[in-house]
């Protein structure tokens, strides 16, 4: 009777718990390739029990010493799982028999959670390189006594008083109240023609005199702002406007500590820690190309063994990290009036000087018939040309478009739209890849690499809606030469998507140094004769001598009027706006967003070399006989957060992801 029915309910739970520790091991492999084991090891991981899903380093380890000695207890951050290294394999099967199964209650946010136990081979964790504090970033500690933090807090009364002129406003249930000018949120400015009655509180002025003496600061700032952090409130990341502030911003943080996360534009990330008590000092490239922002949460993922103490960053230091509860903290933040343009060194990045950079251009208002014969002339029919050219010098995948291409679930039906001669419809065998492209040859050298490709138009792409679970566009969508039918290229990609489904976009960027780093593409060196190497995606190829000043046909000459298309056949024949366009001198920063970019075909030394090699180069050039003809491809290069505000004029998606790689600005969309 009731025993047996026990005794089925026991069968039916330990069945149960199986099952899923079973879809825990799947899990683990396939996001993770993290790979379980079926034979008893000293090593286990535990699902459902990491940082990322609210458990604590403290919490765990009381929960896995039961069972024996814990050699190591690993917990990665971000991730729902951690690793357990006991002293014997015996140890962990105690624990692995006890705790499958085992529900338990989260100490910080009173939910429950099952864990699910598996072993494994051995217990790693890449640990990342200690992380350095941005260029021109410090964080002074204990810069003020507890006493001097009492007082500094007291003179802010948060009591609205009508009287005051000192503007308090509530931003998103954020305090905050201005000295000396009125910050504006919606403008990122301050209006620097009306100074607030009163100036900075006494004190403050002491602070700041302080701190100029001991030379923590140059300058001695005429603005304070004073916000007041609650528990799970941020701020968005941002960069203080050029034109608005001098170099050297700082802020003091009373009350508590926080994690402040700084974002370089190629997407590296430094998690800083700021004491209590702290001073924060950005200067140079840390205040002028960093954005900084405060993730909202209510925990931040920091090192244990410094808990209180810490400063620098935070090191993903997996043996250490523990969550730590925020509380109130009140941020003091002292900035100088800018009183003329700022020249900085990052005019990507900078007010005053974006608005110069594009008045100078040679802008295309383009109506659609005039769009598509420039796209026919200057895209389509000069990638069926070079398509032998172009493909025998695109053959080594970038690694961050081959690590979206394998996070993709096994089997998923993925679309390369642009896929030229197919590198990435071979990387991940799991997925089912098909490719289209505009260019016939480009797909026929698919389908001889055995591909399933079509020749299709990125704007009418014959694939049913919502089918897809991921799609990609490589250095596609800036050959489109409107800004509508760019939008349209990637109103097309979210189109075929299924929801939740993802793509990943890249274009090539305005800005080639970034970071004071060159990009690949302006460092392809002049001696690396004739060898051919990828730079960006759909890079500028040229024979070596067009690398060299004067060295070719593609001289200085040339950079500023459009010569005579050299095609095989002569045609000269051109759309009205190209001769607006300027020609882009390779391996050269740009100069203008709307541009065309030589290739230097290779001649096939089979065929008879005729007129149009010579067409191509500049009378008498001993070169004349020794080059293939150019092609002039068009290019629309993006500015910096150009293909995001595109991305985000479509409801149907929101950016996932963005950054910049290499020369390109990339985005991840996923579809709503």
């Amino acid at each position: 009777g009731s025993a047996s029915q026990d005794h089925l309910k026991v069968c039916k739970v330990k069945k149960k718990v199986l099952r899923k520790q079973v879809r825990a091991q799947h899990t683990l492999m396939r996001h993770e390739g993290i790979e379980c084991v079926s034979h008893a090891t000293q090593n286990l991981v535990v699902a459902n029990a990491g940082l990322g899903n609210g458990m604590n380093r403290c919490q765990l380890f009381k929960i896995v010493e039961e069972y024996g000695l814990v050699e190591t207890l690993l917990m990665p951050p971000n991730k729902p799982y951690s690793f357990v290294k006991y002293g014997t394999t015996e140890d962990a099967k105690k624990a692995f028999d006890a705790l499958n199964g085992k529900e338990v209650t989260l100490e910080d946010f009173g939910q429950n959670i099952v864990l699910y136990i598996n072993f494994v081979e051995k217990v790693f964790w890449k640990n990342v390189v200690p992380t350095s504090l941005p260029p021109g970033l410090t964080v002074v500690e204990n810069i003020i006594s507890p006493e001097e933090e009492r007082r500094m807090l007291e003179i802010i009364d948060w009591r609205e008083d009508k009287d005051t002129q000192k503007t308090q406003k509530t931003l998103k249930h954020r305090r905050v109240k201005h000295f000396g000018y009125e910050f504006c949120y919606g403008s990122n400015n301050v209006d620097k023609n009306k100074p607030l009655p009163g100036g900075l509180p006494e004190i403050c002025n002491l602070f700041l005199e302080k701190c100029l003496k001991q030379g923590y600061i140059k300058h001695k700032p005429d603005q304070l702002t004073v916000n007041q952090y609650e528990p799970g409130q941020g701020i968005p990341p941002h960069i203080d406007t050029h034109s608005a502030f001098e170099d050297e911003i700082i802020s003091l943080s009373l009350g508590a500590e926080i994690v402040m996360d700084f974002k370089h534009p190629d997407g590296h990330t430094v998690a800083v820690m700021l004491p209590r008590r702290s001073l924060l000092v950005m200067s140079g490239e840390s205040r002028y190309l960093w954005t900084h922002g405060i993730t909202p949460r209510k925990y931040d993922v920091i090192q244990a063994s410094e808990l209180g103490q810490k400063v620098g960053t935070i090191t993903a230091d997996v043996g250490d990290l523990t969550l730590h509860r925020r509380e109130t903290r009140t941020s003091f933040t002292f900035r100088k009036v800018r009183r003329s343009h700022c020249n900085c060194i990052y005019p990507s990045v900078c007010d005053s000087q974006k608005g110069q950079q594009r008045q100078g251009q040679p802008s295309v208002p383009l109506s659609e018939m005039e769009a598509l014969k420039l796209e026919q002339e200057h895209v389509h029919k000069v990638y069926e040309e070079i398509a032998t050219h172009f493909s025998s010098t695109r053959h080594s995948p970038w690694p961050q478009i081959v690590e979206f291409l394998r996070s993709l679930p096994k089997g998923a039906i993925v679309a390369d739209i642009g896929c030229g001669n197919g590198k990435y419809l071979g990387i991940n065998k799991d997925l089912y890849m098909i490719g289209c492209d505009r260019s016939k040859n480009l797909v026929d050298i698919c389908g001889k690499k055995g591909f399933q490709a079509f020749v299709c138009d990125a704007l009418a792409v014959p694939i049913r809606s919502g089918s897809c679970d991921a799609c990609i566009s490589v250095a596609v969508i800036h050959h489109f030469s409107t800004a509508e039918r760019r939008l349209a290229t990637i109103r097309e990609l979210a189109r075929l998507l299924r929801p939740g489904g993802t793509a990943l976009i890249y274009v090539w960027a305005m800005e080639q140094e970034y970071r004071k780093q060159k990009s690949k593409y302006l460092k392809e060196k002049n001696d690396s004769k004739g060898k051919e190497e990828e730079t960006n995606p759909g890079a500028m190829r040229g024979l070596p001598s067009d690398r060299v000043p004067g060295g070719s046909s593609q001289g200085s000459a040339s950079s500023d009027r459009l010569p005579r298309d050299a095609k095989a056949e002569g045609c000269d024949a051109k759309p009205v706006a190209a001769s607006a366009l300027p020609v882009h001198t390779n391996r050269t920063s740009f100069h203008s967003q709307d541009l065309l970019v030589p290739w230097h075909l290779k001649s096939d030394p089979k065929k008879k070399r005729g007129d149009a090699a010579k067409l191509s180069s500049p009378a008498g050039s001993e070169e004349s006989q020794e080059l293939g003809p150019v092609f002039h491809r068009y290019y629309h290069v993006f500015c910096e957060g150009e293909l995001e505000a595109a991305c985000r004029a479509l409801d149907c998606v929101r950016v996932q992801k963005s950054y910049y790689d290499q020369g390109n600005w990339c985005v991840v969309l996923e579809k709503l």
